[in-house]
């Protein structure tokens, strides 16, 4: 019965989102406030009865209700209780309710917290964001019924895939999808302001809180995708720039820019035009995302579904949206004219610059991710885009990109010198240097990847100290000032500061790991990097739903014992799937990471075993950028419409185009 309600519910869902689309819509046209008022009841309505539907799925997957399709393909009764929760959303049918939930969270947002909006502007905004939920709602119930029943149901399900069943995908997708689905406000808000025809600062101040979210649970939910492979596939990477991986990977680097570019909207009045196509294209970006997972088109580990038929919906979907945003985009290029004149060198163009090379770095992604796709279909044969590609073409933008940063975070609005921020930035470039020049003659024999992610590192932290403190004045009480100073500008220095911290871990692990394979025997102590293990035991242990070659594994250094490792191969035998955990002693500059392989013919056992100097450095800096993200949404100049009061005010009193 809860299952039906669940469905019913869906379906209830998706009228009430076609009367917010149209109702609203023709109210702002109208100028009707009590048409334009039906958008606020309206998205709480849906939130409610998506929220109602998402809680009868997952009330089926709790009590193991093997009447439903779903449950039986992703479910067991012997799972353990975390893992039958996210096992509503470890499938393609689950996660796309998940999507769509998130999708009406992020419309009530507005609906709550948009009350200084224009009228106009918002009953647009709901239902522009209205009308993509009535696409995906068509999408799940048409192709991606999470509620199907089973004819004859079975006794027992078939289990969830084994690589999902581990802690860290219990977060990594709701965060994922909060940045997925929450870049779908600065496209709403986007094609809202080309329908009304203006586009100022007041828009971009209330655009911001939105993309900065997304940007912000984006961030999360990559460095939580990459710790869980980094732990859980057992290959030792933290990024393989798989098809899923940049496919969240591109739309945070739009986002990114998107970010930048409207702080340039909202000071200057300039750059309207290609901050509503960043907006438009990172939402875009999701979409070309969620193709990739959804359509089999590209084979990647993480793809949810193969299955073209759902492809070619989303591909409809994409179409529609991208193409229809860009139609109106192109009809009020007029509506978008730059009022704010800036020099060759101030924080304008440095800006600019920021944008350019982050857009180009996702377009390099893009093509990379897409290349093979486009062999095959071009030319016949199949194609492979690996990581030496990526690296070569990808690194070079973001060394620029981390170089000009501080300098250009420094430099003043409207026209600058850049002679005067190196003068003020000359200690932590000299620093930056000569800790470059330390690591460089500290290693022997390696490449200059290290040394150089240490000055990169070192120059964007430093730098973004001083620009914090530049902001105290030369006199006074600094400290004082420091404390006092808006959050906004502690979060843009914290989060440069994580991503200095990010690009230093990147490049220090890649330069200085080891890699050591071998076939270990019990007992026989084997160095690595300067530490001693031994394989002291390997035994069968029985878990609750799966059969574990458990291995123990003494690490020391100096005849001091550190820790006892116990890497696993599991097998799952419902899905008669295997499964590899590594075993990592984690350290504030290193792990030792363990991985127990087969038993070889000579009775030892197959043993990998890394030295990662800095791996957690690199979750620590995408930490960092999130918390700098969360620091300036917290001021509350960037809430929504807060600080644009007054122009919310005056925007109510302007007569329609």
């Amino acid at each position: 019965m809860i299952t039906e309600l669940g469905h019913f519910a869906l379906i209830l869902a998706a009228l009430v989102a076609c009367v917010q689309v149209i109702v609203p819509l023709i109210g702002a046209h109208k100028r009707w406030p009590g048409w334009m008022a039906v958008a606020d009841p309206a998205a709480n309505a849906q939130f409610l009865l998506v929220a109602f539907s998402f809680a009868a799925l997952t009330y089926a997957f709790v009590t193991s209700d093997f009447s439903v399709k779903l449950v039986v393909n992703n479910s067991h009764t012997a799972k353990p209780f975390l893992y039958k929760i996210t096992g509503v959303w470890g499938n393609h049918e689950g996660s796309m309710l998940l999507w769509v939930l998130i999708l009406t969270l992020f419309g009530v947002s507005a609906a709550w917290f948009g009350g200084n909006l224009p009228p106009t502007l918002k009953a647009r905004v709901l239902s522009v964001q209205s009308a993509i939920g009535v696409a995906f709602y068509g999408f799940i119930l048409l192709t991606s019924n999470p509620f199907e029943r089973m004819a004859v149901p079975p006794m027992n399900g078939r289990d969830l895939n084994p690589l999902l069943q581990d802690p860290g995908l219990a977060f990594h997708p709701p965060f994922l999808y909060l940045g997925y689905v929450g870049l779908s406000m600065a496209f709403s808000f986007a094609v809202a302001a080309l329908i009304e025809g203006r586009v100022d600062a007041a828009w971009a101040r209330w655009v911001r809180p939105w993309t900065l979210a997304a940007w912000m649970f984006l961030t999360v939910g990559i460095a939580l995708g990459s710790w869980w492979a980094y732990y859980e596939l057992g290959w030792g990477g933290f990024w393989f720039w798989d098809p899923v991986e940049n496919a969240s990977f591109m739309p945070w680097l739009i986002a990114a820019a998107l970010l930048h570019s409207a702080v340039v909207v909202e000071k200057r009045e300039s750059l309207k035009s290609w901050t509503i196509l960043l907006a438009i294209l990172a939402f875009g970006f999701s979409l070309i995302g969620t193709f990739i997972v959804r359509s089999g088109v590209i084979t990647s580990v993480h793809a949810f579904a193969n299955d073209p038929e759902r492809g070619v919906f989303i591909l409809l979907i994409l179409a529609v949206f991208m193409g229809g945003a860009l139609v109106l985009y192109a009809a009020r290029a007029g509506a978008m004219e730059a009022r704010g004149v800036f020099s060759p060198v101030s924080r304008e163009s440095a800006l600019v610059l920021n944008n350019i090379l982050l857009a180009v770095s996702a377009f390099v992604v893009f093509v990379g991710t897409i290349w093979p796709l486009v062999g095959e279909l071009i030319l016949g044969r199949k194609l492979s885009v690996g990581a030496p590609f990526f690296n070569m073409a990808f690194t070079p933008f973001m060394v620029v990109l981390g170089l000009v940063l501080p300098v250009g975070a420094m430099l003043p609005w409207k026209r600058g010198k850049v002679g005067r921020v190196l003068r003020t930035l000359r200690v932590p470039l000299a620093l930056a240097v000569a800790l470059m020049a330390l690591a460089f003659a500290m290693q022997t024999g390696r490449s200059a990847l290290g040394p150089v992610g240490v000055f990169m590192g070192a120059w964007l932290v430093m730098g973004a100290a001083v620009d914090i403190w530049s902001k105290t004045g030369r006199s006074g009480n600094r400290i004082a000032r420091l404390a006092r100073l808006p959050r906004a500008d502690w979060g843009k220095a914290v989060a440069h500061s994580g991503l200095g911290v990010t690009m230093f871990a990147i490049a220090g692990l890649m330069a200085w790991e080891q890699e050591d394979i071998r076939v270990a025997q019990v007992g026989e102590p084997f160095e690595v990097a300067g530490y001693t293990l031994t394989l002291r035991d390997v035994r069968q242990v029985q878990g609750p739903n799966f059969r574990s070659t458990m291995a123990e594994v003494l690490l020391s250094r100096d005849g001091k014992e550190i820790s006892v490792l116990n890497p696993e191969k599991r097998v799952y035998p419902v899905q008669q799937m295997p499964t590899t955990e590594a075993a990592i002693d984690n350290g504030l500059l290193r792990d030792v990471y363990v991985v127990i392989g087969d038993s070889q013919k000579n009775g030892g056992w197959a043993v990998r075993t890394y030295f990662k100097p800095l791996a957690n450095w690199i979750w620590g800096g995408a930490i960092l950028m999130a918390i700098g993200g969360l620091l300036s949404l917290s001021d509350r100049r960037y809430r929504v419409a807060a600080g644009a009061r007054k122009a919310a005010v005056q925007a109510r009193g302007v007569p329609a185009e």
